[in-house]
Formats: structure tokens, C-alpha cells, sequence
């Protein structure tokens, strides 16, 4: 019965091939026919466990060969997603690189845009310079001309008033009598006689300033004498700085030069400075029009204007000591005038 089975399987002449098994290393045989018939019992059953065992092997192969396929195929799906989203990605840098290189010629057709904006700017702020500067130099000439011309003014006001004697405190009125001529020559009766009697001294014009009288006003307007030399102005007023009171009717008023607004202010400004000398013992005097002399070290030092004095008491640390409060406080004035500008 077995070799019936083992007839009916297959062909005479066909060749079985055996692999191993993996319970026993069993060699690999070739079976004919007429072998396997004359194959007891006991072979064939090992023959048959033989052939199930190959089958077995031959599954788990088979087995294996389609999970390697499989995950090859899914490796296969993964790289090809993995190659789709490399593309994609690649398409997307590639339009990234694209705006960004649009961007760059934007931004660099801004920026050429804006420097050449800055350039005309730069130009026109340029040119608006030249224009402020001339401008500058021009308002500078022109204030430098304005100076020039109220020094020229000043002087010419000083030169026609250079004969003149101001004189204050004479009450409105009191030249009905006699006119201004007639009290200044009263004047000079009462304080000086021996001025009076001079022949020489002739009174060109008199009038007051300002010409019309201010009701509001409570002293009375100035007296203004222009006489006909300045040696005889000189003379009177040395007499009255030496008699120091001088009065009218019995009333003081007072005598001096006639000045210019500007000139006065200018005098007016050396006061302080000259009252520290006097008391120093510096003999100052104001000079005409607006200098200031004095007596330092022995030597006669005059000034024009207090930036050259403040040059001068610099070197003079005795001299600095002694000016330095007053001086102090003309620098403060001028900073609150220049604030207040």
C-alpha cells in the first residue's frame, strides 16, 4: 500500500529534490520510483516528515520573502513620498528663493530710489546752507553797517552837543521873566561871579527837552544852553564839580554835559566801576565821550569799553581784588539782558 501512494504522486521518471530539515541535519536525496517502492515503511514516513518539514520551510520563506516585499514596498512608498516631499519642498524653496530674490531687487530698487532722494536732499539741504550762511554774513554786514552808522550818528550828536550844558532842576515857568538866557546867566551870578562878569561866555541857544511839557510828569523838563566854545562848557563845569552844590534861587540843581542817549547810558555804565575807584583813591574821571581813566600804579590808565579793562585788571591781581564784585555783577546784568533777548 505505501509504494501504491507513492506511484500514484507522480512520475516514473521525475526527481524529487529534499532540503533539510530543521529538526535534523537529513543529507538530500534523489528518489526514483523504483526506489521509493522498494522503501519500507519506516523510510517513507521519514520521507513524507522530510517532505512536510521542506514545506514548512518552503512557507516560512515564503513568508519571509513577501514581509521583505512588503516593508521594500512600503520602504519603496516611503521613499517616494519622502522623494515627492523632497520635490515639493525643493519647488518650495525655489519659489522661496524666487520672492526672495524679488524682495532683494525690490529693497534695492527702494534703497537706489532713496539715495538718490537722499542725494537731491542732501543738495537742496546743501544749497539751503549756503543760502542760510549768506544770509547769516549778509544779516552780520548789515548789523555791522547799523553799528556803524549809530556810531556815526552818535558822534555827530555828540559833536553838535559838544558846547552844550544840560541844566536839571529848574521849575517849569521861570523863564517867563527873563527867558532861558537870562537864568543861566542868573545861574552863573549865583553860584559863579566871577564866571558872570566873562565876556567871552556867550550863549548861542537855549531851550528845554523834550520841547513839549508832560502834565504826568513831575520834574521838570531839562535846560539845555549850547554856548559858543567848548573851552567856556569846560570852564563852567570844573567850577561846578569844585563847588560841587550848585542851586538856584536857593533851590539845587545840578549842571552837566549834554550827550547823546546813547553816550549818557554808556557814561551811566561806568558809575559803579568809578565809585570802587574813588573810594580806592584812583582818582577816576569819565572822559569824553564815554571813557573811563584812572590812576593805577602810579601810571594814567584809560578805556574805551569794559572788555578792555577786564583785559587789563587780569594782569593786575591788586587791582582784580579790588573791581572784582563790581565786575562780577556787570557780567550778571549783561547774562539777565542777553536772557531776556
Amino acid at each position: 500500500m505505501p509504494n501504491n501512494k507513492c506511484k500514484n504522486r507522480g512520475n516514473k521518471n521525475k526527481e524529487v529534490t529534499m532540503t533539510p530539515s530543521n529538526e535534523k541535519d537529513t543529507p538530500i536525496q534523489d528518489y526514483e520510483d523504483d526506489d521509493i517502492e522498494e522503501m519500507q515503511e519506516a523510510d517513507l514516513k521519514k520521507l513524507i516528515r522530510t517532505l512536510r518539514s521542506s514545506q514548512k520551510q518552503i512557507l516560512e520563506l515564503h513568508k519571509a520573502l513577501m514581509d521583505k516585499i512588503e516593508n521594500l514596498s512600503r520602504e519603496n512608498e516611503i521613499l517616494r513620498r519622502n522623494q515627492n516631499e523632497t520635490k515639493q519642498l525643493v519647488q518650495q524653496e525655489t519659489v522661496i528663493v524666487t520672492e526672495v530674490k524679488n524682495s532683494i531687487d525690490q529693497m534695492k530698487n527702494t534703497i537706489e530710489s532713496l539715495t538718490n532722494r537722499m542725494g537731491e536732499a542732501e543738495e537742496r539741504i546743501s544749497d539751503l546752507e549756503e543760502r542760510e550762511q549768506e544770509r547769516i554774513q549778509s544779516d552780520q554786514r548789515k548789523e555791522e553797517e547799523i553799528r556803524n552808522l549809530k556810531h556815526i550818528v552818535r558822534n555827530l550828536q555828540d559833536t553838535i552837543k559838544k558846547t552844550n550844558i544840560r541844566v536839571l532842576g529848574v521849575p517849569e515857568g521861570m523863564e517867563r521873566e527873563k527867558g532861558l538866557e537870562g537864568l543861566f546867566s542868573e545861574i552863573l551870578a549865583e553860584n559863579f561871579p566871577g564866571l558872570e562878569k566873562d565876556r567871552e561866555i556867550l550863549v548861542q541857544e537855549a531851550h528845554r527837552t523834550p520841547n513839549k511839557h508832560d502834565q504826568k510828569r513831575s520834574s521838570p523838563r531839562h535846560v539845555v544852553i549850547k554856548l559858543s566854545t567848548v573851552k567856556h562848557k569846560e570852564k563852567i563845569l570844573k567850577c561846578a564839580r569844585e563847588k560841587r552844590q550848585i542851586t538856584f534861587r536857593g533851590s539845587p540843581i545840578r549842571l552837566t554835559a549834554d550827550f547823546s542817549s546813547e553816550t549818557l547810558q554808556a557814561r551811566r555804565e561806568w558809575r559803579d566801576i568809578a565809585q570802587v575807584l574813588r573810594e580806592n583813591n584812583c582818582q577816576p574821571r569819565i572822559l569824553y565821550p564815554a571813557k573811563l581813566s584812572f590812576v593805577n600804579e602810579g601810571e594814567i590808565k584809560t578805556f574805551h569799553n569794559k572788555q578792555k579793562l577786564k583785559e587789563f585788571v587780569a594782569t593786575r591781581p591788586a587791582l582784580q581784588q579790588m573791581l572784582k564784585d563790581v565786575l562780577h555783577t556787570e557780567t550778571q546784568k549783561h547774562g539777565h539782558q542777553y536772557e531776556r533777548r
